[in-house]
């Protein structure tokens, strides 16, 4: 039995460190869940199951492909649901395209590895500006609104203001508790409108609370 690894598994192994190491220092410096020592981790052990599998014995070809079931558990521990929207989808996929690269390195594709983290990167901080300049130029909010009493008519004068700053609407709930009426809606309308439209919700008597989840 061999106890020291080939020079092309140590080869693999290092390709991984570098190409997911590109990775995690984007997440890291963005301050993720998943940070620079998790993504190593997680393209490091992509590396050594597809690494070991070439060594087993019948269809072994299954340990390389249950590290996708096995990444999946992990991406799923990053995601969470609040009361309005999900978080944490992008750093799940995140995890996913790391385990490829890692799987990529450990099987020999060295710059298939590196050219993917380097487009991971990519991705993430450049798709990251168009994304911010398209906020720029059209929003989509979601809001929570609590009113002062169970009135419904205050609801149709909040709907009409809305129509006035040119705000599409869509109601997602409507509640009633301890006597007061608490509605969400999903809000899109571009930058400037929106503002316009906070600063007139500063002002009514009848709106108790209101406040944004995005």
């Amino acid at each position: 039995m061999e106890f020291l690894p080939e020079n092309n598994d140590l080869l693999g192994i290092g390709i991984s460190l570098i190409a997911c190491s590109l990775v995690g220092l984007e997440r890291e410096y963005k301050n993720k869940s998943a940070g620079f020592r998790t993504i190593v981790l997680i393209g490091l052990g992509a590396t050594a199951f597809t690494i070991a599998s070439r060594f087993g014995v019948g269809s072994d070809d299954r340990i390389a492909a249950n590290i996708i079931t096995g990444i999946g558990f992990i991406g799923a521990g990053v995601i969470f649901k609040d009361k309005f929207s999900v978080m944490g989808l992008t750093t799940a996929a995140v995890i996913w395209v790391v385990a490829g690269i890692g799987m990529a390195a450990g099987m020999g594709y060295h710059s298939l590895a590196l050219s993917l983290s380097v487009i991971t990167v990519i991705v993430l901080s450049l798709f990251n500006k168009v994304e911010n300049a398209m906020e720029k130029l059209f929003l989509t909010r979601t809001i929570y609104v609590e009113f002062g009493d169970t009135d419904t008519g205050n609801l149709e004068k909040l709907k009409g203001m809305m129509d006035e700053h040119r705000i599409k609407y869509t109601r997602k709930t409507v509640a009633k508790r301890a006597g007061k009426l608490s509605v969400v809606f999903e809000l899109s309308a571009d930058r400037r409108n929106l503002q316009q439209f906070n600063n007139a919700m500063m002002e009514l008597t009848y709106v108790e609370e209101f406040y944004y989840n995005s």
